[in-house]
């Protein structure tokens, strides 16, 4: 026998079940799709070549898979077809053909090793790994010999009443001798219910050529099969317990477990706290001795030895922060290096940044990175500080040891050890409160009503006219005693 493996990963299926768009094994778990779930698991066990199976117009699938190899199935005519369109590509392989499922994320490569081995030690043709879920359902049903060899896996839609008694099911993962591989693909018929060409036919078909065949139990959780959003939701619920188990036995606290939701590539240093309600999204890296309070969402960051986040805290993807930096509540860092040291405890935005040690970013500052168009960088020094409510419009750069005022708005650099102010000049207006009360408290001032405000005009308007004649009369009668005076 030869050790050398091939992965065979067949994700034709397009899930109707989920309701979706999206092709079955595009669906995530922990950030992750299931289909890299299953490659991740598989390169423990170093194999030779991985060959994913899609279907037709499947190319985000075959994306998805990466280095994996693609074939394709032109038509889903069952799983014993699917595993024939790969004859090209594994044509006078002789070692173990290990096939399994894309949609099957949280199977482990311990137990593919163990069903390997169970191949390898009986010199079996095939080896199944079994399973016992609550509900056996349509599960074929694996028949098993005194000796613990496989004889057969029956169908349930095509089963007797007392083989669909049996409780020890087919996962559907099996190891298969290579040199016997398409040997049993070719004698597979379509003599069932569904008129297809089932794989797990060729155990009765080994069999029948005086061929071993073998099987394994595993925990019927870790071979579960994600056909819809609700097997999807169990997938991530057990996933993320593994997730947490691992963390915590590497020394990583979770005052509130069940609440924490981490991704498959979360990495937590030892002595780490994290509070209740924290999530953490893909490609986070945490050091040692940080803290992480309630209430924080993390996503694309790397956070260095004894830092503080949160709580309420935000970090977006390209966010670096070294040793000692503290981050507080409603704070959010994107695109942003912050050097060791670095403070920004309220209420901040830093955006395209990167902030220098020791620097103390006040409660509000903002970062005005966007001008509507483009993204513009804000380089702040070491030793700064920046008061409450400043707005540094990027691009800017601010020195070593400066001050920036609260309240400024901050558009041109400031230089080392400069004191920045951008607001307007304050005026006080003495005693001007004091009258303002008093007005206020008095109240407002009443008008009289339009009727009787038009009335009054109405009525002083001919005492107007009288009081001009009057006065006419006046100048007209001085004016003429003037004129006689001159005339003498």
């Amino acid at each position: 026998m030869t050790d050398s493996l091939a992965v065979l990963i067949l994700a034709a299926g397009k899930g109707t079940r989920m309701k979706s768009a999206r092709p079955k094994v595009l669906h995530r778990i922990a950030n992750q799709s299931m289909i890299q779930h299953v490659i991740d698991t598989v390169m423990a066990l170093k194999p030779e070549r991985v060959i994913a199976v899609v279907g037709p117009g499947m190319d985000d699938v075959a994306d998805e898979a990466g280095s994996a190899e693609i074939v394709i199935q032109q038509e889903q005519r069952g799983t014993g077809d699917a595993v024939a369109s790969a004859r090209r590509l594994l044509t006078g392989f002789e070692g173990d053909v290990l096939v399994l499922y894309g949609d099957t994320p949280l199977i482990r490569s311990m137990t593919l090793g163990r069903v390997l081995a169970e191949r390898r030690h009986r010199n079996a043709a095939v080896a199944v790994v079994g399973m016992r879920p609550h509900d056996p359902g349509a599960y074929g049903r694996l028949v098993v010999a005194a000796d613990g060899s496989l004889e057969a896996i029956i169908e349930a839609a095509d089963g007797t009443p007392e083989q669909r008694a049996i409780t020890l099911c087919n996962s559907g993962v099996m190891a298969i001798d290579g040199k016997e591989l398409f040997s049993l693909i070719d004698a597979i018929g379509t003599n069932n219910s569904k008129n297809e060409y089932y794989l797990t036919d060729i155990v009765a078909i080994a069999r029948s050529r005086g061929l071993a065949c073998g099987q394994i139990e595993a925990d019927a959780h870790e071979v579960l099969g994600v056909n819809s959003r609700a097997e999807l939701a169990v997938a991530e619920s057990e996933f993320q317990h593994r997730l947490r188990a691992k963390a915590m036995a590497n020394g990583v606290t979770f005052t509130a477990p069940e609440t924490v939701f981490l991704s498959a590539d979360t990495t937590i240093g030892r002595d780490s706290v994290v509070g209740p309600f924290v999530v953490f999204g893909p490609d986070v890296t945490i050091g040692e001795g940080v803290e992480i309070p309630a209430f924080c969402h993390l996503a694309g960051a790397t956070i260095g030895d004894h830092a503080i986040i949160g709580p309420f805290a935000r970090l977006r993807p390209g966010a670096v922060l070294a040793d000692n930096v503290h981050i507080g509540n409603f704070v959010e860092v994107k695109n942003s290096a912050l050097a060791e040291g670095v403070k920004a405890n309220h209420l901040a935005y830093i955006g395209d940044s990167s902030v220098g040690t020791r620097t103390n970013v006040g409660a509000g500052t903002i970062t005005c990175n966007y001008d509507g168009i483009a993204k513009h960088k804000t380089v702040i020094g070491a030793d700064v500080f920046i008061g409450t409510n400043a707005s540094l419009v990027a691009p800017l750069t601010i020195g070593d040891g400066a001050m920036i005022a609260a309240g400024s708005v901050i558009t041109a650099d400031v230089p080392a050890d400069a004191l920045a102010l951008g607001r307007g000049r304050q005026v006080v207006k003495k005693a001007r409160a004091k009258a303002w009360r008093a007005k206020a408290k008095a109240g407002p001032v009443k008008k009289k009503p339009k009727v009787k405000a038009k009335a009054e005009a109405a009525k002083a308007k001919p005492a107007a006219k009288k009081s001009v004649k009057k006065v006419a009369k006046k100048v007209i009668k001085k004016a003429v005693k003037k004129s006689a005076k001159k005339r003498r």
